[in-house]
């Protein structure tokens, strides 16, 4: 077996927020994506915290949760030379998140601000159609899916999926027991956004 090209990692954080919530999600994300698109992604993923220098070593980081989330200044240094660096950040609200991760995020880019991105962004026609922007995959509050972003010098580098719960998708069948349909949209959206990160010509 040939040794994976790269591997995903989620993010630790510290505020108290469940940030363990979904753990077969992306070894089924990278299976999804190794089957149906030739990518060569490790089933195993790691966890890495903010301020740690292994955070350079992923192309890809997965957050996710239901709750508080806290930044140290240190936590803030490291993850704005990451994005700046040509890091990524998939933001997951798991339900509960959005009030804190906005403060949170604005210590890393005080400058810019999430912008809910149009349905007609290359994130949802990449691989796969999403004529109506990102898929809702379980409901909440009778809100609609909001795919945000904050956008570096004309790149996405924080992808925010909100009132969406695609990580919950992508867990094993038997977790949330959602129609197959569904797992499968929400597997195809994540395999946009890691197309989206791979394709060094995405710059819109």
């Amino acid at each position: 077996m040939s040794q994976s090209s790269y591997e995903l990692a989620v993010l630790k954080y510290q505020g108290g927020g469940d940030w363990y919530a979904n753990p077969s999600s992306l070894k089924n994300l990278a299976i999804f994506c190794n089957q149906n698109l030739n990518m060569n992604i490790s089933q195993k993923y790691d966890v890495v915290t903010p301020s740690s220098q292994e955070l350079f070593n992923y192309p890809y980081i997965y957050m996710t949760g239901h709750g508080n989330v806290l930044f140290s200044e240190s936590d803030v240094l490291n993850l704005r030379k990451y994005l700046k660096g040509g890091g990524f950040l998939h933001i997951d609200d798991n339900y509960g998140m959005d009030q804190y991760i906005r403060t949170e995020m604005k210590k890393i880019f005080p400058d810019i601000d999430f912008v809910e991105l149009t349905n007609e962004h290359e994130i949802y026609h990449n691989i796969y159609e999403f004529k109506n922007g990102l898929p809702k995959i379980h409901e909440h509050d009778n809100k609609p899916a909001q795919g945000l972003a904050l956008i570096y010098k004309n790149k996405i580098v924080c992808f925010y999926s909100y009132e969406s719960d695609l990580g919950d998708g992508w867990e094993d069948a038997n977790v949330h027991k959602d129609p197959e349909y569904i797992r499968r949209e929400s597997l195809k959206m994540g395999a946009n956004i890691l197309a989206y990160i791979m394709n060094p010509n995405s710059i819109k």
